[in-house]
């Protein structure tokens, strides 16, 4: 791979062995601080972790039932193993930070049933200072071939009820709320779902690498102590959750576990555990920002519909590509420039190429690429995933051939095939297919109502980002999200993957939404953004994205001062830091831009006030900077003040002390430059 540079690969301990039933295989992380525990206990396998001094992960069963045929859980003999240890380095095509340090011990388990059909299954542990991850290999072998799993029984039986932040399991959406209880009151939970535990330490339950396999969501156990769950896989319609051929790998199960909730943050272990680039030519792959016409329809000011207030039409997407060529924004995004939105629902509704009368797709696309603006293409197919799937070629050539290098996809509401749902198996391989064949095209995504990050974006960089969360748009048409809402998202949702939340609505009151029109059940009437306009800016650095967008209409930001950050900021990044943080109260994060010395901080609080500090060390110690500073006035608040800013600067070095006056709801953004 030409994106990995080695610095170090070592190779030791390989030990194969013949082992007794009740031989315990431990390995441990190469600070020593993880350890885990193999069992093969009355031949049937288990796992525990330790973290340190404590009991993090009780002895917990793995294995398989098979629909069919004899479960894959028991009767097992250790047959071998193998311990190693790697130390690398891979560069990112994009990303948070340029270089990623791979740092692991490794356990490989061979299993092999003692008895009748003497089937094998290999365990392998990766073990870093930052985490763990666990998957199942089972070979090729005559006593194998079709694979049909009905349910993998791997389990996380957790030592003590800690604290958990989660959203319930759905098999369709992640866009909810957070909540936080112990695990004793989770039902059932998606994943990421992260944990603060009472010894003082922080975790992370999700799955890295997910292939051709069902999601993974996490179940309450029946176990007695109330806080164990099991892995509860989405299913295909005939309940069936997993069909394969041997040989099988199936995704990382993944604990990510850190002494501080910052590190949850700047862990890599996901990105770690997935495969290396396997696109040559990524010179294609850009990170932007963009603008686009997308928030008017949310707002109801807009429709997606041809008619007198249609948001896609020629006149004002040229104003879009405009105002993006004078403020220094990448791309523009078209929302409903494609017949088929008055057909929602109905099968084949969308044809995904034919523009609506108003709209000139080859102006508009020619019209973009006269000014340096990239046209983002719009893909919705109302759940009609199979009718997408069919078309892939044309599309994506048809958006090739008008040099159109971003497409959005989306896939709101139900999937259309009976009984599939958004996280199963087969939509797992439709989303996909898309990224192949869009890498095919030379095109970048960015997937709504997706599939979880779980990493892939290491090995298809035009993966570039995804929904997957309860983002902006929901202000316009519900209660909002509330001011913690961000303060969990880094914690959570943010540790899959990039999150494209779309910042940037500048009028949080809605005052400039003239003759707004209901057409959403949850709207009341009261709907606004629940952040200052501060935090506003500040989110752009918190919430990582590689594809930006800065969300309003542009008559907002005309004459504003405040849309200047937005306008300096980068996309791309050298490294990344988070500075300080506490799951649900604060956090904040700096960033270092790949391709000039600037640094930019965003900071953000719930809805309290808060003053936080932040010292500067992170500033190259030989230079001067201008703190180019973005602050919530000093009667800024969410409710009742949200748009007061103060926009100063100041002299700063690696030695000076910040003091952020964050209002309730606000925010702080800083540009770092050098001078």
């Amino acid at each position: 791979m030409k994106s990995i540079s080695k610095i170090c690969l070592i190779i030791c301990s390989v030990i194969i062995c013949a082992c007794t039933q009740n031989d315990v295989l431990k390995v441990t992380s190469p600070n020593n601080h993880i350890e885990v525990i193999v069992d093969v206990k009355n031949e049937s396998v288990h796992y525990a972790i330790n973290y340190k001094d404590s009991l993090f992960i009780k002895p917990s069963k793995l294995g398989f039932e098979l629909k069919g045929d004899r479960s894959l859980d028991k009767n097992f003999k250790v047959i071998g193993f193998q311990k190693s240890h790697s130390n690398t380095v891979w560069s990112q095509v994009w990303g948070e930070n340029k270089d990623i340090v791979d740092n692991f011990n490794q356990l490989t388990v061979s299993l092999q049933e003692r008895d009748g059909l003497e089937r094998k299954m290999n365990l392998i542990f990766k073990v870093y200072d930052d985490g763990v991850g666990f998957r199942y290999e089972i070979p090729e072998q005559k006593k194998i071939d079709s694979i049909k799993i009905s349910k993998e029984l791997t389990e996380f039986n957790f030592s003590k009820n800690d604290t958990a932040w989660y959203t319930p399991a759905n098999f369709d959406s992640y866009e909810m709320l957070y909540k936080k209880a112990p695990l004793s009151e989770v039902p059932s939970a998606n994943t990421p779902i992260t944990i603060e535990t009472t010894d003082g330490f922080f975790a992370s339950i999700h799955e890295a690498n997910l292939t051709d396999y069902a999601g993974m969501t996490l179940l309450k156990s029946k176990k007695k102590d109330n806080f164990s769950f099991q892995c509860n896989l989405v299913p295909w319609p005939d309940g069936v959750k997993v069909k394969r051929k041997t040989p099988m790998l199936s995704p990382w199960r993944t604990i990510q576990i850190t002494d501080r909730a910052k590190k949850l943050v700047e862990s890599n272990l996901i990105l770690n555990l997935n495969e290396p680039n396997k696109i040559e030519d990524t010179t294609w792959i850009e990170p932007m920002k963009y603008i686009g016409i997308w928030w008017g329809m949310h707002l109801g000011t807009h429709t997606w519909t041809l008619g007198e207030r249609h948001g896609a039409n020629t006149i004002d997407t040229k104003k879009y590509i405009d105002f993006a060529h004078n403020h220094h924004i990448q791309g523009v995004l078209v929302e409903g420039w494609n017949t088929g939105w008055e057909d929602w629902g109905k099968k084949d509704a969308f044809d995904f190429v034919t523009p609506y009368e108003d709209f000139n797709l080859k102006e508009i696309t020619q019209y973009a690429a006269s000014k340096n603006i990239n046209f983002i293409g719009h893909v919705e197919t109302g759940g009609d995933a199979q009718s997408f799937q069919e078309k892939l070629d044309t599309i994506f050539s048809m958006f090739h051939g008008l040099g159109v290098k971003t497409v959005k996809t989306g896939y709101a509401g139900g999937i259309q095939t009976k009984g599939q749902y958004h996280h199963g198996q087969f939509m797992v391989n439709h989303y996909r297919e898309v990224v192949k064949t869009a890498a095919k095209y030379h095109i970048m995504i960015d997937a709504h109502e997706p599939i979880k990050p779980t990493g892939i974006r290491r090995t298809y960089p035009n993966m570039m980002t995804r929904e997957g969360v309860r983002g902006m748009e929901w202000n316009a048409w519900s209660s909002g999200n509330p001011p913690e809402h961000h303060t969990i998202l880094p914690f959570t949702r943010g540790l899959a993957g990039p999150i494209d939340y779309t910042p940037g609505t500048f009028d949080i009151l809605f005052k400039n939404a003239k003759n707004r029109v209901k057409w959403n059940d949850l709207d009341d009437g009261t709907s606004r953004v629940n952040t200052t306009l501060a935090k506003q800016l500040a989110l752009f650095v918190v919430l990582y994205c590689p594809l930006q967008m800065a969300s309003d209409v542009i008559e907002n930001y005309e004459n504003q001062p405040a849309f200047k950050f937005i306008e300096d900021l980068g996309v791309d990044w050298e490294t990344s830091k988070v500075l300080n943080g506490k799951i649900g109260d604060y956090i904040t994060v700096v960033r270092k831009d790949k391709y000039s010395d600037d640094w930019f901080l965003g900071s953000i609080t719930d809805e309290n006030k808060r003053n936080v500090q932040v010292t500067l060390s992170f500033l190259d110690k030989n230079k001067k900077y201008r703190a180019e500073i973005y602050a919530d006035g000093s009667n800024a608040d969410w409710k009742t003040n949200p748009q007061e800013i103060n926009i100063f600067q100041e002299e700063v070095s690696f030695k000076t002390t910040l003091e952020l006056k964050l209002a309730a709801g606000g925010g702080q953004a800083i540009r770092f430059v050098s001078i």
